[in-house]
């Protein structure tokens, strides 16, 4: 029974410390993503330099979305361009990307 009690704490702490996520609005994530098109809209696009695949982002999960822009606005994850746009959007921005572009009609 202790054990159970123990693991049962556990638990319940871990979700009462888990970062709070925010709400994304779809209708304002659409608006936001249209210059995120001019990349990851393109099918097969590369980058000019250094050359590499820029991925399509439409259909990707939201806690990958979220995370992702998070990381390229702390300077965590390298690339000038996307460090750049992602510093310019609020964590209610972020959000709102994440909700757009994970919906199944993103596109």
């Amino acid at each position: 029974m202790r054990r159970l009690l123990t693991a049962l704490f556990g638990t319940a702490l871990a979700f009462a410390t888990a970062p709070a996520h925010a709400a994304g609005n779809a209708e304002n994530g659409k608006t936001l993503a249209y210059t995120c098109a001019g990349c990851h809209g393109i099918p097969e696009y590369r980058n000019a330099y250094p050359s590499y695949h820029v991925p399509k982002i439409a259909g990707q999960n939201e806690a990958y979305l979220v995370n992702a822009l998070k990381a390229y606005k702390s300077g965590d994850r390298q690339h000038p361009t996307m460090t750049a746009q992602a510093s310019s959007f609020s964590d209610q921005d972020i959000a709102d990307l994440a909700a757009y572009l994970s919906a199944p009609k993103a596109k």
